[in-house]
């Protein structure tokens, strides 16, 4: 059903899983809490198919989780580009329209500022290489001190498009993030 408006129950939803989201929030500096609130933002995406021409693998969860894994494999000590890679299309069960502000809203306070950057310029990233990003624009993405990894998640977003794709489960994803943030004593 891509491009159809929202029925009544999806927008009722869409909304208990925003108050849900928020009322975590409130807690966001416990790991549960926080990842708890990922997961409800996450879920849903299962239920979002995409457009076949761009996108044969399917659902947005889908596509999220092989962009996941294409990261994970490159840089597995990464947890700020893993988080920007699972959650870069999360704004897509909000508002397709505009899904990066949609992420970015909904996201506030739940991660961290690495990957919200990430996350709100990977469309740019990939105008870069399309060549249709201004020259200005991406002469600022390239001297960003994190514009290698924005680069490598432009990649990694093209190439998690495939049907048949072996992917994680969404909660072993956030699991191994989790483990591998407290491993590190990143948690916050």
């Amino acid at each position: 059903r891509p491009g159809d408006l929202p029925t009544d129950l999806e927008i009722r939803e869409a909304l208990q899983r925003l108050v849900t989201v928020e009322t975590l929030r409130e807690d966001a500096s416990d790991a549960c809490v926080r990842y708890a609130a990922l997961e409800t933002l996450l879920e849903p995406l299962e239920s979002i198919h995409q457009p076949r021409h761009s996108h044969p693998e399917g659902d947005v969860l889908y596509h999220s989780l092989q962009v996941y894994e294409l990261i994970r494999q490159q840089q597995p000590y990464d947890i700020d580009l893993q988080l920007a890679a699972l959650l870069h299309d999360v704004g897509k069960g909000i508002d397709p329209a505009d899904h990066v502000a949609a992420g970015l809203a909904v996201l506030e306070g739940l991660i961290s500022e690495r990957t919200a950057w990430l996350i709100e310029h990977h469309l740019e990233a990939r105008r870069r290489r399309e060549g249709t990003l201004g020259a200005r624009a991406a002469r600022r993405l390239r001297n960003h001190e994190c514009y290698e990894e924005l680069d490598l998640l432009c990649v990694c977003d093209r190439d998690g498009r495939v049907s048949g794709a072996m992917v994680p489960e969404l909660d072993e994803a956030l699991v191994t993030i989790r483990e591998l943030e407290e491993s590190m004593g990143d948690v916050p």
